[in-house]
């Protein structure tokens, strides 16, 4: 839902829609969905020569990040980490074990798990990503100016937050 130009006279109603279907006029997810489409759209860009979308080499950053010695997270510790169900996680990993750059194991403690580990070819790929991610992250920090960039990193990190969750449940505003 795009934002309609607000008058004394609409009462924040949308043009063309009756009073019996209010229709906000700021919708804050509408505008972070655009934002990360756009956000996405400019990384996406920076890695394509690669091979990669930017939600594949997140996976390949969250799973390096969230090894321990070798030892691959499991699934759900991805899915957690991203915040996604764990059937959206396997199928955006579908095209990176089908492509050699990741691997998947059952867990050895506890055989209906499996955890994911870079393949050589996916760490490769990964290390060549993250200087073309750098360059366009650092050219968003630019044209942001530093102190937008990192308020909107913080306010990000606040959203994606349990303590954001748990006030948003509760019916509760947040305190600093």
């Amino acid at each position: 839902m795009d934002q309609f130009p607000a008058n004394e006279a609409d009462d924040g109603i949308a043009p063309g829609i009756g009073p019996e279907a209010p229709l906000a006029i700021a919708c804050t997810n509408t505008a972070l969905r655009r934002a990360t489409r756009r956000l996405g759209q400019l990384y996406d860009d920076a890695i394509s020569p690669l091979g990669l979308k930017a939600t594949q080499f997140g996976l390949l950053v969250a799973i390096n990040q969230l090894s321990e010695q070798d030892r691959g997270p499991t699934l759900n510790a991805v899915a957690t980490h991203q915040l996604v169900q764990i059937s959206a996680l396997t199928h955006a990993l579908r095209p990176l074990v089908r492509d050699g750059l990741v691997a998947l194991h059952p867990d050895l403690e506890d055989r209906r798990s499996k955890r994911a580990t870079l393949t050589p070819a996916g760490r490769s790929l990964m290390q060549q990503a993250v200087s073309r991610w750098a360059d366009a992250n650092g050219r968003i920090e630019t044209t942001l100016g530093p102190t937008v960039a990192a308020n909107l990193r913080a306010l990000a990190d606040l959203i994606s937050s349990e303590r954001f969750l748990a006030a948003y449940y509760d019916g509760l505003r947040l305190k600093p």
